[in-house]
């Protein structure tokens, strides 16, 4: 059995190892390597069978110790592995591709800390090792497989001990001297002796260390200097790193560049940071972020410069990339309990140059009642088919400030399995921007409608005075993985502005969202809506207004605007709302994920939850398909507890971004 050697000193060759880490020219993988039912897969592809234009072979790792973990960083390391189902075309470039893997899987061993390895590659029967850089008898031997079976070829490796770090020193380039735990804590670090002593380990403490002292305002922190030292008799590494964590900075002048159809003063208007303020990786993420909300935008880059200014600060220059300003689309969803519905829209992102947005949508959607059973809807009912038509306008920085004027019209035709509504709607308002994530908004709405159920009609006029606060720190709008997001709105209507009803309108949501592990692969996910209407009795309400639960946005499972009070069997809506949702988000692969979700709520006909009326549990789970514009959703759902009056044992919803 051939062994493998070390070429150079220990030392050069763990530099060059951690070099090639830190250019990411040699990835050192996770230990543990999670397949869930082999969806994954990949890793181990079946070789083609013998035949005349190639030599494909057969591998087998063997490990003493059986350490399935360090076979799979072996097998990630090894290209006759990762090409084994592109087999060479002869015997010769078979053997070299052997003889290549020598010095990989030492590598790999030794970023796992084994460096007493001990490797032996077998090609047909005959030992390779580096000393013997082409031997004749492997080839002739691989040669006789040709056509006849696959060329067997067996990878045994004696890792030996793992070696443990004995001292770890993190230096402090301006003073020679270890920095002190209130300027480094060991968090941070995260290596002590003791521990293994993996390249991979050290280089992910280089990072760290390099994060803490950017995210202190330091942004030309780097690491100067490494020096392993590898004692083979005691079977332990001493390493000191010296970092220069550089000079602390704030953020300097910001400079916008590539802009040549959208005004720059409305991308300053999106930036929160003002020179002087302290610099942080978090802040210019943030600035980036927020950027990006500017929708005749497409991409942002931040570029840091390469030297503070007279002042201290770091200069910042922000590239931008535009989109092209119009767009068209369209969407089709469909749910057992919602029924159809097709949607159609138009916008145009820099309308005057100044990232004006004018978008105009139309929708259409059919009631299909009874649970949506063909047999029970084969007659086309033109009564139930209702439709939407909005166009909203946007003109973002107002004068270059963070003022926002926004403006609506809607033009709609709604039918529910409760009611029957028309109304014509305009809006408009202003919206302020503290931050990225907090603004306020107020303006004045009118709406002229007639709304019909089982109650009367009504025909009413409302003049309103919305106000509404949202707060949103979710890193992701179709498909989040942390953060939360608060949504409050009061908007009064009184008489002596005209409405023929005056009340007073409240709701309130709140979601919020946590990744359990650092992949989001599982994320929890909570929804809270409550709602409240004082003011004016049930019947005087119009029952577009009323609230009402149920269906895909509300409480699935459950009939669209279905739960509520009822009056002759038929639900009237009512004065107040409570919503609640919970979801477990499941990344199976990178493109399907499961979702088992509880949801529960129901409306009460006082003005506020009354939590002596039954609300309405379901129970369902959810597929989801994974886009670069957002997941495809799939949901079933199931009433926990079926009443007299439901009729629907189960539902299902079909739509794109997840439900909350």
């Amino acid at each position: 059995m051939a062994q493998s050697v070390w070429s150079g000193t220990r030392k050069y060759s763990f530099l060059v190892l951690l070099a090639g880490l830190l250019s990411g020219g040699l990835s050192i993988p996770p230990a543990i390597a999670f397949d869930f039912f082999g969806l994954f897969g990949g890793r181990d592809e079946a070789p083609p069978p013998p035949n005349a234009q190639t030599l494909p072979y057969n591998l087998d790792f063997t490990v003493a110790g059986g350490d399935k973990d360090l076979v799979q960083v072996l097998k990630d390391a090894s290209t006759l592995q990762s090409l084994k189902g592109d087999p060479p075309p002869d015997a010769e470039a078979l053997v070299r591709r052997a003889e290549a893997d020598l010095p990989r899987l030492n590598d790999a061993l030794w970023g796992a800390g084994y460096y007493n390895a001990r490797i032996a590659i077998n090609v047909a029967g005959v030992p390779l090792s580096l000393q013997s850089p082409r031997p004749e008898a492997a080839i002739r031997a691989a040669t006789v497989y040709r056509s006849q079976a696959l060329v067997p070829i067996q990878v045994t490796v004696d890792p030996g001990p793992q070696f443990v770090l004995r001292n770890v020193a993190i230096l402090d380039a301006r003073t020679g001297r270890p920095f002190m735990p209130d300027d480094l804590p060991p968090r941070v670090v995260q290596i002590e002796p003791g521990d293994p002593a993996r390249a991979a380990d050290i280089v992910a403490a280089q990072a760290r260390i390099v994060d803490h002292f950017r995210a202190e305002s330091r942004p030309f922190a780097k690491v100067t200097g490494q020096n392993p030292v590898v004692i083979h008799p005691a079977q332990v590494m001493d390493i000191s790193l010296t970092v220069d964590p550089g000079p602390q900075a704030g953020i300097g002048g910001i400079a916008i560049r590539g802009a040549e159809n959208v005004d720059p003063a409305v991308v300053r208007s999106f930036i929160y940071t003002e020179p002087g303020d302290p610099y942080s990786p978090a802040a210019l993420a943030s600035m980036r972020k927020s950027i990006l909300n500017i929708e005749a935008l497409s991409s942002v880059r931040i570029r840091e410069g390469e030297t503070l200014d007279a002042y201290g600060n770091l200069p910042l220059f922000v590239d931008i990339t535009e989109r092209p300003p119009r767009v068209i689309g369209a969407s089709v969803q469909y749910s057992t309990t919602d029924g159809p519905a097709v949607r159609a829209y138009w916008a145009h992102r820099n309308l005057f140059g100044g990232a004006e947005r004018l978008r105009l949508e139309g929708s259409l959607f059919y009631l299909t009642e009874n649970g949506g059973r063909p047999e029970d809807d084969e007659d086309f009912d033109w009564d139930d088919l209702g439709g939407r038509f909005r166009a909203t306008f946007l003109k973002p920085a107002l004068g270059g400030t963070r003022n926002d004027f926004l403006a609506e019209a809607l033009v709609e035709r709604d039918r529910t399995e409760g009611y029957t509504s028309r109304l014509v709607n305009g809006t408009a308002g202003i919206r302020h921007r503290f931050s990225e994530k907090f603004s306020i908004q107020g303006g004045i709405e009118y709406e002229k409608g007639q709304a019909s159920d089982i109650l009367g009609q009504v025909d009413y006029t409302l003049v309103g005075l919305p106000l509404s606060v949202t707060y949103d720190s979710t890193d992701n709008t179709l498909d989040p993985t942390e953060g939360m997001k608060l949504l409050a709105s009061v908007t009064p209507y009184p008489d002596f502005l005209g409405s023929s009803v005056p009340m007073t309108i409240a709701r309130g949501t709140a979601s919020a969202y946590w990744s359990i592990d650092e992949e989001s692969r599982y994320i929890l996910a909570g929804r809270l809506g409550l709602g409240s209407i004082i003011g004016a009795d049930l019947e005087e309400i119009p029952a577009n207004r009323r609230f009402f639960a149920g269906g895909g946005g509300s409480v699935r499972g459950f009939g669209y605007r279905t739960l509520s009070p009822f009056f002759l069997g038929e639900p009237i809506g009512g004065r107040s709302l409570l919503e609640a949702s919970v979801e477990a988000r499941i990344k199976v692969t990178d493109t399907i994920g499961i979702v088992p979700f509880v949801d529960a709520g129901t409306a009460f006909e006082s003005s506020y939850p009354d939590f002596d009326d039954s609300i309405r549990v379901s129970a369902g789970l959810g597929l989801r398909y994974y886009t670069a514009i957002g997941p495809i959703r799939l949901d079933v759902a199931v009433p926990v507890r079926r009443e007299r009056g439901d009729d629907r044992s189960f539902a299902i919803y079909v739509g794109i971004g997840q439900a909350f």
